[in-house]
This record gives structure tokens, C-alpha cells and sequence, in this order.
């Protein structure tokens, strides 16, 4: 998708009035979507094109779209950490991410001053899924796996401000690989398979799972259609229900595992010594070839070289069900149909509909039909 490679810098706007959910929200029932599935209130109520009807925030989104320094600030303070009054807001989408400087390092054997406060996004996930999240983090970092673990303060993960869970992480040093040279595939694969060994022990029961009711999945079809251009609106569902009842029939759950979720290669990144994962804000039960194939190039012409040498990392820890490469373009789909809803529900933050410019334009969805089409077809033919 041509957006989804923005990565801007985001300001927030202090001087946006916001409204409180209207009470008619609270009594809509649940009922069918146009595809005979149950759809919920809240995804009847805050996906509505804002463009048509006024949109309304709750006061929990409006402190998390007004964050200002005092806050951050604050948070860390109350975390038990000393900030010098520096920080820098990094890039973030989903969530508000801050990298904040400290007077001495919260851990006298490092010599890094900075940690990572996190505040993620109200009425996203619930406590408990969060926690479970960071259970698995630290599951993973007892068994030496390099992934980015939070920080234990006050006897916790997690912290509360103004209605916004917050944690924090260490600040790690590393660069998202532009490309893999020589056994670099090989190494990657070897640390997934430490993780999906981790992964494979028990079930996330807070997080969902990567089926066709996920984020991508039939609510978001129902929900996207006041949004689709309407000239392409037909193309758009026919060639979207076609992925997603292929991923009911292919998709087997009882071969889903603990994941990363969103293992790409802003999410996979080198010190030089060796890989590490950061970012599991998408941990779910899903398919072992969901954290492999946003790491692959796409090229043809080497994708029997990077399945090989991610097949012999892999495989010298854990068994890799070779049979999911075919899942590939149906996880391609899901996650471009995922995207566009993404962003549908995510117009009330001030911040998207600057980030997204042409998110409500003819090209946009002309390239997303395109996009479905091409999976769609693939799938039939085979």
C-alpha cells in the first residue's frame, strides 16, 4: 500500500474541542452486518464516517490526543524515575511513544540516561491483554531471547494516568535492516523459532486471534463501506469476502501460537552482535508464518533463497509447517483490509487525517481494489 510506509513525525494540536459520546450509543442492540455476522455497538458507533456525521470522543481519547509535556513528565516522575526535562515524541501511530531523558540511568550497571514511556491508546486493549503481553516479554527475556521487556516499577508493569495505561521500557540501540546479507535470514529464523517455542506453551487468552474476525475481518468490511468511493465500492467487498471466507477455510486455529503479530523490519532491528524484536502491541494467537513473511523482499527471483534460509535457521530449534507459505496472500489481504479499517476508526484522532491525506480520495481505494483484486484471483486459480 502506498501510505503505509509513512513514518511522520507527529504534533499534536492542542486547540481541538471534543464531544462526549451521544447517549444513543449506549442503546443500539447488537445485530447482523449485511454478511450474516453479529456486529457490536461499538463498532457500529465509532466507525462512523466522520466526514457525513459530527464525530465524538470520549474525555479518555481527548487527554490521549492532548498529552502535553507536564504529563509525560509526570508519569515518569510517579514511576519512580527522574527526568531531566528532556525528551523527544517518536514515531507512532497507534500509540504515544516518548523517549525521555534521566538525570542519572535508572540501572546503575548501564550507562543509558533515556527510557521509553509508552502510553497506549484508550479503549484499545484492556488491562489484563496489556499484562499479558508483558508476560510474555518477560518470559521471553528469562530464557535469554532479545526482545525489549518493560520495566518493573511500583511492583508493576503498568500504570495508570488520566484513564491511560502506561509503561516503561529501556531504550535499546539498534537499525532496522535495509536488506539481509549472507546468513542474516538464517539468524532471524533461529530467533523466531526461540520465540514461537516460548509462544507455543500456552494460549493468549486476553488477545485475539489472526482469524477472519480479527481487526481485518468481516466487522471492518460492514464498517468500511460508508468509506469506499462508491463507484468502487462492489469491487471492493466482492474481492474481500472472497479473502476472507478463503481464510475460513484454509486457516486451521489449532496450529496458531503466541506471536509477535507485526514483525516487519521496523519491528526487527540489529546492534550489530545480533537481532532483536521490540514492539509487540500486536501480540496475538495467530499462524507461525505471520512474523515471516513482512520480512520477506517479494522479489521472485530470491524467494526460494529466503524461505530456505529461513527454514534452516528455524528448523534448528523448532519444525516449521512449510504448508503456511501458502497462507501468504491470504495474510496479505487480511492485513490491507485491517489497514484501511484501521484508519477509518482511528479518524477522530486529529493526528490521521493529516497522516492520510488521500485516505478519502478515488486513487486511494482504486489502488486498495486493485490490491484484493490481484489476491482474490490468485486464490480462485488455485
Amino acid at each position: 500500500m502506498t501510505l503505509s510506509s509513512y513514518f511522520i513525525q507527529l504534533k499534536m494540536e492542542n486547540d481541538l474541542k471534543f464531544l462526549k459520546w451521544q447517549d444513543e450509543a449506549q442503546k443500539c442492540e447488537l445485530k447482523l452486518n449485511q454478511h450474516g455476522r453479529r456486529i457490536t455497538v461499538d463498532d457500529t458507533i465509532s466507525n462512523t464516517n466522520p466526514l457525513n456525521k459530527h464525530k465524538a470522543v470520549n474525555s479518555k481519547a481527548a487527554s490521549f490526543y492532548n498529552l502535553d509535556p507536564e504529563k509525560v513528565l509526570q508519569a515518569a516522575e510517579s514511576a519512580g524515575f527522574l527526568p531531566t526535562g528532556e525528551f523527544v515524541q517518536l514515531n507512532s501511530y497507534e500509540n504515544r511513544v516518548f523517549d525521555i531523558k534521566l538525570e542519572k540511568p535508572f540501572d546503575p550497571s548501564l550507562l543509558n540516561k533515556n527510557i521509553i514511556a509508552k502510553f497506549y491508546r484508550p479503549n484499545r486493549w484492556s488491562k489484563a491483554a496489556i499484562l499479558e503481553e508483558h508476560e510474555f516479554l518477560f518470559s521471553l527475556k528469562s530464557e535469554g531471547i532479545p526482545a525489549v521487556a518493560p520495566l518493573i516499577q511500583n511492583q508493576s508493569s503498568l500504570m495508570e494516568v488520566d484513564g491511560m495505561y502506561v509503561a516503561f521500557f529501556p531504550k535499546v540501540l539498534g537499525r532496522m535492516p535495509q536488506e539481509f546479507l549472507n546468513d542474516d535470514l538464517k539468524r532471524v529464523g533461529r530467533l523466531m523459532a526461540q520465540v514461537h517455542n516460548v509462544g507455543a506453551r500456552k494460549v493468549a487468552v486476553e488477545r485475539p486471534q489472526l482469524d477472519s474476525d480479527y481487526y481485518g475481518g468481516w466487522q471492518t468490511l460492514d464498517n468500511l463501506q460508508e468509506w469506499i468511493t462508491p463507484e468502487l465500492r462492489k469491487r471492493y467487498t466482492i474481492a474481500a469476502e472472497d479473502i476472507l471466507y478463503a481464510i475460513e477455510d484454509t486457516f486451521d486455529p489449532s496450529e496458531f501460537i503466541r506471536i509477535h503479530g507485526d514483525c516487519h523490519k521496523g519491528n526487527l532491528l540489529s546492534n550489530g552482535d545480533q537481532y532483536f524484536l521490540v514492539d509487540f502491541d500486536d501480540f496475538l494467537n495467530g499462524p507461525v508464518i505471520q512474523d515471516f513473511w513482512m520480512l520477506l523482499s517479494g522479489d521472485v527471483e530470491f524467494a526460494a533463497s529466503e524461505r530456505e534460509q529461513i527454514i534452516a535457521g528455524y528448523e534448528e530449534l523448532r519444525e516449521f509447517p512449510e504448508h503456511q507459505w501458502s497462507w501468504i496472500p491470504l495474510l496479505r489481504g487480511l492485513r490491507i483490509l485491517s489497514y484501511a479499517g484501521w484508519i477509518a476508526k482511528r479518524w477522530e484522532d486529529p493526528s490521521f487525517p493529516r497522516l492520510f491525506p488521500e485516505f478519502n480520495t478515488y486513487r486511494y481505494w482504486a489502488e486498495e481494489v486493485e490490491a484484493l483484486e490481484k489476491i482474490a484471483w490468485t486464490i480462485s486459480a488455485t
